[in-house]
C-alpha cells in the first residue's frame, strides 16, 4: 500500500512539474506575441507619417518622382509584410528609401526650412526610437522564449504543446548599413 502511495505521489509531483514548465512556456509565448504587437503599433505610426512626409517633399521636389515612388512602394510593402522576418526585411527597405528621401531634402534648402517638414522629421525620429526600443524588447522576449524551449526541462515539455522556435525581428544585412548609418550634419 505504501508503494502505491509513493507512486501516486511521484506522479502528482511530476504532473505539477510538467504543468509548471508548460505554463511558463505559454507565458513566454504570450509575452512574445504582446511584444510583437507593440512593434506593430510603432510600425503603423511610422507608416501613417510617411504619406504626409512624401506630400510635403512633393511640394518642393515634385520632379523627384522616382525617389517619392520608391518610398511609397517600400511603405506599401512594409504594410503588407507579415511575420517578424518579412517585416524586418520590408522595414529595412523602407528605412533605406527614407534615407534617400532625407538625402534628397538636403538639396532643397526651402524644404529643409519648412516647419511642417521639420515637424514630420522630428515625429519620425521619435517613432524610429520607439521602434528600436520595441524591437529590442521583442527580440529579448523571443530569445527568452527560444531558450526556454531548448533547455532541459523545457525541451521535454515543449513538444507537448507544439511549441516551436520564434523568429527575431531583424533588419537584413543588405539594408542594415543604410538604416544604421548616422546622419551627416552640416552647418
Amino acid at each position: 500500500m505504501s508503494g502505491f502511495l509513493i507512486t501516486i505521489g511521484i506522479i502528482v509531483v511530476l504532473a505539477i512539474f510538467v504543468i509548471t514548465i508548460y505554463n511558463r512556456i505559454v507565458a513566454l509565448s504570450q509575452r512574445t506575441e504582446q511584444a510583437f504587437a507593440d512593434v506593430d503599433v510603432q510600425l503603423r505610426q511610422r507608416h501613417d507619417l510617411i504619406p504626409n512626409l512624401v506630400e510635403t517633399v512633393k511640394g518642393y521636389a515634385s520632379h523627384e518622382k522616382e525617389t517619392l515612388d520608391a518610398v511609397i512602394t517600400a511603405r506599401n510593402a512594409a504594410q503588407a509584410a507579415s511575420g517578424p522576418a518579412a517585416q524586418g526585411q520590408a522595414e529595412g527597405m523602407l528605412g533605406a528609401a527614407l534615407g534617400k528621401l532625407f538625402a534628397l531634402a538636403e538639396a532643397y534648402p526651402d524644404l529643409k526650412a519648412n516647419e511642417n517638414f521639420m515637424e514630420l522629421q522630428r515625429e519620425l525620429s521619435d517613432v524610429e526610437n520607439k521602434i528600436a526600443a520595441a524591437r529590442r524588447f521583442f527580440n529579448n522576449a523571443v530569445q527568452e522564449y527560444n531558450t526556454s524551449i531548448k533547455q532541459v526541462p523545457g525541451n521535454l515539455v515543449a513538444p507537448l504543446g507544439s511549441f516551436s522556435e520564434k523568429e527575431y525581428f531583424e533588419i537584413p544585412e543588405s539594408s542594415r548599413a543604410e538604416v544604421e548609418a548616422a546622419p551627416e550634419v552640416k552647418f
